[in-house]
């Protein structure tokens, strides 16, 4: 229990003090006209000014309170390498021990990596739970950490020493790899220089050269050897092999003695993009649908389009002087022989045999389809003549042959079973906004060329179920073959029209390899540390995709069809790092996280970050390799720190459990002590 005197005025203060100069001022000039009973008088304006001041004493009941220790435990990725971890735990539960045994309470928490690359945020994570607890208890903090933390200028003011205990050692030594340039981006077919820089850090042993082995992969695939410098910037030209993402995985391999490899690999990942797409188109008789396609390829600015429209075939006798035909001569030489490896797509619509295209021509474009090129044949009744292209060596590379028949009636094209599940079609019903009131998806065509199916798929159908649109592959190639030349139609809004120019861009950046619509395909998507795997197929079905962590183990995820051909599944990475996904023969492979983590840009153990903040606090920084520290008590604004100990300040806090204001004295004996005073000044001097 503690005693307190208090003051409560029955009068502003102010006005007491005012009373107190004007007896004052009374008291003087009794003193100066030589009163003998002053000194009572003096008594007596005493007394009446503390009854006015109401002296009241505060009696209170204590129950004293446990000083509280925080203690924040570094657990980020830097933390989990070499011996760190046994040392944390090691020095958490000695800091335990030691802080039960000076009565006092500890309060803790665990701090991982923070998020978006972050790294250790480890001063935040004190921050909270300093706020958690009275400030009056708080007796002192410790962090367990190996000092590589990335918010140390963020550090509490705390009113009790702050130390660190540092794990690792000092004869520890490290090889990273850093990527110090990368785009987001690059064109296929140009190369693309990357910056690396191999750094060598800490105790490194003599016996370690200046030469360091780079391995290379792309996709997960076989990966290439160089022997690069130590220590010093260099350049790495690539080439990217296909459009789409390709994530490349750089690694050098462990050395002798460096306390991890975690840092010994990244990984990049580069869009490929194409510059400018070449089409090749070529013509025959003209025909309603001839600006449908010439209006498609143009409206894309990422498109060299090459038109050719063949007009007058050269055993045309019709009189007409060649000095007034006003359009150039086909270059077909030129086209098909020096430079049709250039073009990435090549269309025929409605063209047949005219006597301009030599057969070595024609077969030198089904020799370009079976390289990697891609072929168009958009037919019309000449598919189906004695002139049709299909009486060529073409013939080997199209999926359908034509039976001769021209079917000339209203037919509405339908999306087949296969087609459903097909990229170049699946949901294709959903981009067009039928007539209102109509059972149709889109309007009718009026004209099939009629078809047999010998190999590739049958994506569309027309008249009783005849193959419409098909797609095959040849050899490294793609062959799309549409069997009407009334797809027109949808784009001049016939019966509502149809989605043709959806159709037709769809199936052109499918016969290019766009990877999105490729039919056969697993594809992996990082959202933060979850990967979002998609599994394309023409099948009715997909199996389990297992997935290879970094670190070796494997899981194995279920997918569900989300849509036709279309199975999903969703899978959360424990860590950074390159995750490689396996589903039958199909691969594909997905980096979590940055090119370079932040938690591995440095992982030789240190202080120096630690030592300023820990210095204002009079806290210390300590090495775990040389012994755990004792812990003792020190009065406030001692140094907190000294050799093989660290203290903490007692607080003395305490809770309040009640109050007792009590008067000094009554009021009626205040008033009766001055009365008595003033008689007794009275009485000194009558005697007087």
């Amino acid at each position: 229990m503690t005693g307190t005197l208090l003051f409560d005025p029955l009068l502003p203060w102010l006005v007491i003090w005012a009373l107190a100069a004007l007896a004052a001022l009374f008291l003087a000039l009794q003193v100066w006209r030589n009163l003998a009973g002053w000194p009572f008088r003096a008594l007596a304006a005493l007394a009446l000014l503390l009854a006015l001041a109401n002296p009241s004493l505060q009696d209170e009941e204590r129950e004293p309170l446990t000083d509280i220790v925080l203690m924040v435990i570094d657990e980020s990725a830097s933390q989990r390498i070499s011996d760190r971890p046994d040392q944390t735990e090691a020095a958490a539960e000695a800091v335990r021990r030691e802080v039960d045994a000076l009565d006092m309470e500890l309060r803790e928490v665990r701090v991982g990596d923070g998020p978006d690359n972050t790294g250790s945020l480890v001063m935040g994570a004190l921050t909270e739970l300093m706020a958690e607890e009275p400030r009056a208890r708080i007796a002192g903090a410790i962090v367990i950490t190996d000092g590589q933390i990335h918010d140390a200028e963020l550090a509490p003011d705390l009113p009790a020493p702050l130390h660190a205990l540092i794990t690792g050692a000092e004869e520890d030594w490290d090889r990273r790899l850093m990527v110090q340039n990368a785009p987001a981006f690059a064109i296929l077919g140009e190369e693309v220089v990357l910056t690396l820089r191999i750094e060598d850090e800490g105790a490194v042993p003599d016996s370690i050269g200046g030469l360091a082995e780079l391995r290379i992969s792309i996709d997960g695939q076989d990966a290439r050897s160089f022997m690069m410098p130590v220590g010093r910037e260099f350049d790495l030209p690539l080439t990217l092999p296909h459009a789409g993402m390709n994530v490349i995985q750089f690694e050098v391999p462990e050395a002798e003695g460096e306390i991890t490899d975690r840092n010994n690999a990244a990984v990049v990942q580069i869009n490929g993009v194409r510059d400018r797409l070449r089409v090749l188109l070529v013509s025959g008789q003209p025909h309603p649908g001839q600006r449908t396609w010439r209006n498609l390829l143009k409206s894309d600015p990422s498109v060299d389009l090459v038109h050719f429209t063949i007009l007058r075939p050269p055993d045309r006798q019709d009189g007409v002087p060649v000095t007034e035909l006003s359009l150039i001569a086909f270059p077909t030489r030129e086209l098909f022989l020096e430079t049709l490896d250039e073009f990435d797509l090549v269309i025929f619509d409605r063209y047949r045999r005219r006597g301009i295209l030599p057969m070595i021509y024609l077969d030198n474009v089904r020799a370009y389809v079976e390289n990697g090129g891609a072929l168009l044949m958009a037919t019309g009744p000449d598919f189906a003549s004695a002139a049709s292209l299909y009486r060529t060596p073409l013939s080997e590379i199209l999926p359908g042959r034509p039976t001769a028949q021209v079917i000339e009636q209203p037919f509405l094209p339908q999306i087949s079973d296969l087609g459903q599940r097909h990229p170049v079609t699946t949901g294709l019903e959903d981009t067009h906004t039928p007539l209102p009131g109509s059972d149709a998806p889109w309007g009718r065509w009026l004209r099939q060329i009629d078809i047999t199916e010998q190999s590739g798929q049958t994506v569309m159908t027309g008249v009783d179920g005849r193959p419409l649109l098909m797609l095959d592959r040849v050899g490294e190639g793609r062959v799309a073959l549409l069997a009407s030349d009334h797809a027109w139609l949808w784009d001049r809004g016939y019966e509502g029209g149809g989605p043709q120019l959806e159709l037709l861009r769809r199936l052109a950046h499918w016969m290019m390899g766009e990877p999105e619509l490729e039919e056969e395909a697993l594809r992996a998507e990082a959202d933060g540390q979850t990967i979002v795997i998609t599994r394309q197929t023409l099948e009715d079905s997909a199996g389990d995709v297992t997935v290879t962590a970094p670190d070796g183990s494997e899981v194995v995820v279920e997918l569900e069809e989300s849509s036709p051909g279309r199975f999903t599944g969703e899978f959360t990475g424990p860590e950074i790092g390159l995750y490689r996904l396996r589903e039958g023969d199909r691969e594909a492979v997905i980096a979590l996280g940055p090119a370079a983590p932040r938690e591995f840009e440095e992982t030789l153990a240190s202080g120096a970050l630690l030592e300023e903040p820990a210095a204002v606090l009079r806290g210390g920084v300590m090495r775990l390799e040389d012994g755990m520290p004792d812990i003792r008590t020190v009065s406030e604004g001692r140094n907190a720190s000294g050799r093989g100990w660290i203290g903490v300040t007692p607080r003395a806090a305490y809770l309040t459990t009640d109050i007792t204001v009590t008067p000094l004295l009554p009021a009626w004996l205040f008033l009766l002590l001055a009365a008595g005073l003033m008689l007794a000044g009275w009485i000194r001097e009558g005697r007087q």
